[in-house]
This record gives C-alpha cells, sequence and structure tokens, in this order.
C-alpha cells in the first residue's frame, strides 16, 4: 500500500503528468453552475413506470445489507463554519447512525486542514455532529506523510504553525527544526520586523545541515518563513555559511495542503490558505534563482494520494465493522471545486485508468454543496458560453487545468441533502 501511494505521487507530482480525463458531455459546465442545486425528488414525483417490465426493487432499509459505499466529508464550509456547525449537518449523521449514534457506512473526514492534532480534530467533530467520532475516520492535509518513511530518520526543517513538532513526530519523523528555533539559531536571517532584530547573537543551536523541508500549512508570521525557508534551500540547508552557488536541483520540499482559499465565518467569501503562501515562495524562488521551485510531493486535496489513502482507511474500517460487501463507490463531498470537486475526479480517473488496465477499481462522484467557498447564485456566469473559457483557476501550479475536473457530478444545496442524494443512488431508503 505504501509503496503504490508513493509511486502515484511521483507520478503526479512530475516524473509522469498528471492524466487529464474529460467528462462526459451529457454534464456541462455551465449548465451545471447555472441549473439549480439539485434535492431529491419525492417518490411520489415519479414518473409512472408503464405496464409489462417489472418494478425496481424497493429501497433497502438502511443497514439491511453491508455498505458497498462509503463518503469522504470535507469539514470547513460542509460541516461547519468556522466554529459554526452547518445546520445540516447534524441532521445528515443522524441519517447515517442507528438510535445508538453509530455509523451505519463507512466515513472518513477529508480536511485540508492541519493546524491541529488528529485527535483534536476528532473530539471537535464528535462535539459539533453529536456522535462519536475516532482518529482513525480523520485525514489531515499532512496525514499521508506517515508514508514517506525515507524522510523519517532525517533532520527536517517543519513550518506551519499549531503543535507542527508534535503532528511531525505522530507521522514518523524522527528529529524537526522549526522555523522559530532556526531564527534562533541564525538571528541575523529574520530582518523584516526591525522589532524582532536581535540585540544579542545566540549560540548556534543547529550541529548538522538540514536535508529537507516539509511545509506543514499557512505560518503565522510569513515574511519569517519565506525568508528562511528560501535560505536553507538556497545554501543546501545550511545557512550558517557564505554560499559558493545556487544549488539546484535544491533539497527536497514536501507540501501539504494546496487550498489558495478557504471559508470562515467572514462576509467576504474566502480567506487565504497554504496554497497563497506555496505560491507566495514559488514565485520568491523563481524571482530570485530563476529557476522553478520543484515539489517532492505535494499532499492534500486535491492530490490524488490523499485519495488512495482515504479510499484504504474507508475500506479499513469497513472490515473492522464486518462489513463485507467491497467497497464499490465513494461520494466525496466538498464546497470548493477547485480542490474537493478537482480531486474527487481526478482520483475517479485514476479509478477509470486502473480498470483499463484489468485492476479491479471503484468510482468517487463528486458532489458540491453551497455551503461554503461555492455559492450557487454567486457563480453563476452572466454569459454561459463564457463559462469554460474565463473561469479563474484557483488550483495549485503543478495541476493543469482542465473545465471537465471542476465539474461537480451533482450539485445540492447542503450535505444533508448530499447524503439523500447518494441513499438515492444506492437505492438505501
Amino acid at each position: 500500500m505504501s509503496q503504490e501511494i508513493l509511486t502515484l505521487s511521483r507520478k503526479q507530482n512530475g516524473t509522469v503528468p498528471s492524466p487529464r480525463p474529460r467528462r462526459p458531455p451529457s454534464a456541462p459546465f455551465r449548465s451545471q453552475q447555472n441549473s439549480a442545486p439539485r434535492s431529491l425528488p419525492p417518490a411520489a414525483q415519479r414518473a409512472p413506470l408503464p405496464l409489462g417490465p417489472p418494478r425496481p426493487p424497493s429501497p433497502r432499509p438502511l443497514g439491511a445489507v453491508p455498505p458497498a459505499f462509503g463518503f469522504l466529508f470535507d469539514i470547513d464550509g460542509v460541516l461547519v463554519r468556522g466554529s459554526q456547525v452547518v445546520p445540516a449537518a447534524r441532521e445528515a449523521f443522524r441519517r447515517l447512525s442507528d438510535a445508538g449514534g453509530r455509523l451505519r457506512v463507512p466515513v472518513v473526514f477529508l480536511t485540508n486542514a492541519g493546524n491541529c492534532l488528529r485527535a483534536a480534530k476528532a473530539r471537535e467533530l464528535s462535539q459539533a455532529l453529536g456522535l462519536q467520532v475516532s482518529p482513525e475516520q480523520v485525514i489531515l492535509s499532512h496525514s499521508p506523510l506517515r508514508l514517506f518513511s525515507q524522510f523519517h530518520p532525517k533532520c527536517m526543517l517543519v513550518a506551519g504553525q499549531g503543535p507542527v513538532e508534535e503532528n511531525a513526530r505522530n507521522l514518523g519523523f524522527k528529529h524537526v527544526v522549526t522555523i522559530e528555533a532556526l531564527r534562533k539559531a541564525y538571528p541575523l536571517l529574520d530582518m523584516v520586523d526591525q522589532s524582532r532584530r536581535p540585540k544579542e547573537l545566540a549560540a548556534m543551536l543547529i550541529s548538522s545541515n538540514l536535508p529537507g523541508v516539509v511545509l506543514f500549512g499557512e505560518p503565522v508570521r510569513w515574511e519569517t518563513s519565506l525568508q528562511l525557508i528560501t535560505d536553507v534551500l538556497l545554501s543546501n540547508g545550511n545557512p550558517g555559511a557564505e554560499p559558493e552557488g545556487i544549488p539546484y536541483p535544491h533539497l527536497p520540499v514536501l507540501a501539504c495542503n494546496m487550498d489558495l482559499l478557504w471559508m470562515a465565518e467572514a462576509k467576504m467569501p474566502s480567506r487565504f490558505g497554504h496554497g497563497t503562501f506555496l505560491l507566495c515562495l514559488e514565485n520568491i524562488y523563481k524571482k530570485v534563482t530563476g529557476r522553478e521551485l520543484k515539489y517532492e510531493a505535494l499532499i492534500g486535496k486535491p492530490s490524488t494520494v490523499t485519495y488512495r489513502y482515504a479510499e484504504y482507511l474507508i475500506k479499513e474500517q469497513a472490515e473492522k465493522h464486518g462489513w463485507k460487501a467491497p467497497i464499490r463507490r465513494l461520494y466525496a463531498i466538498g464546497d470548493n471545486p477547485m480542490s474537493d470537486v478537482y480531486g474527487a475526479n481526478l482520483y475517479n480517473n485514476y479509478l477509470k485508468s486502473a480498470q483499463q488496465n484489468q485492476v479491479k477499481a471503484g468510482s468517487c462522484e463528486s458532489i458540491l454543496v453551497c455551503t461554503g467557498v461555492y455559492r450557487h447564485n454567486a457563480d453563476v456566469c452572466r454569459k454561459p458560453e463564457e463559462c469554460n473559457t474565463e473561469t479563474v483557476f484557483h488550483g495549485h501550479r503543478d495541476f493543469c487545468f482542465d473545465p471537465s475536473l471542476v465539474e461537480a457530478s451533482y450539485i445540492v444545496q447542503d450535505v444533508n441533502e448530499a447524503v439523500q442524494l447518494a441513499f438515492e443512488k444506492e437505492n438505501w431508503s
């Protein structure tokens, strides 16, 4: 499993171009943007079947047979907005749970957040949704880093905010140096904020070169992190020495969470995410060196590596509960076309490619909700014929833009309608 995901990571991040699937012509991008959000039609509104052919089977009672599907839920903009629970979220999980609050289908919470511990995020979700969520059901943007064991014994520079060191240790990294520790070791490097310039020089605290960089998420002081990360790359891991030239290829860089924007409580639609920080770092590095910043791996949505890891956890969860039916479909529910929809569609294309190579695989359906980054009314094009050509691509530089990849399989109002839709497709009551 680990080797398969690492191979997939190398393919999507430069060695082999990511496949660019074409969505069926029956669901064009502009028609989905301009159509009203779909909700499930009541059974009474369906057209009557003609006499003669047998009627379709009645919906199966929930839990009557093992589920052959699972859910991948984004969190921000789908289940919560900042500290506020989206009202439809609790109703959706009442549908998914039995009387004892136990989930009846496998569920993974797939978020690009990474500035907290997995267990802490599970506790937050448990309180918000009114049921028990285990850490094993949560995938943070950096969770797949546990598979990159070749970097775990090395002394890596780590950047982000929150419990970065503890997250790194939980993922298997043995020795890490934070941006703040590097700043204390080399106080003359951080010069933007004059009030933070050193009055006394500290002794050197770092005894060896830094062989790589792990970017967990957006930091608090961007100017400090941008300066010191660039210094480490330009010095080949030894920012205390005078550089003899610009090393290239540079040290390995692993980055988690490519979201340019995310949704909080603010009236303005989106806040800067780690993707914005990466954009700054890439442009600074290119301006200084004349060369492209390269990534050893890009992790988090829409990375195929992350969805492969999520499918692995869904199947592991189903096996743990004794559900014998093979998982054939994933329903990925999100609010961001450029990460949630793009990632689900890209992974669906990967599964199709596996089937063409005679490997048994399922499918991944993307469901877009209107309670977060995507706003149905705001995103309607005034000139529908220009929707495909004028869509602004908010995805990462290394992921090519194909309008078909941001076309959701379904658009619904909220997460409760998304769950209803999946039950309808699976013939569950």
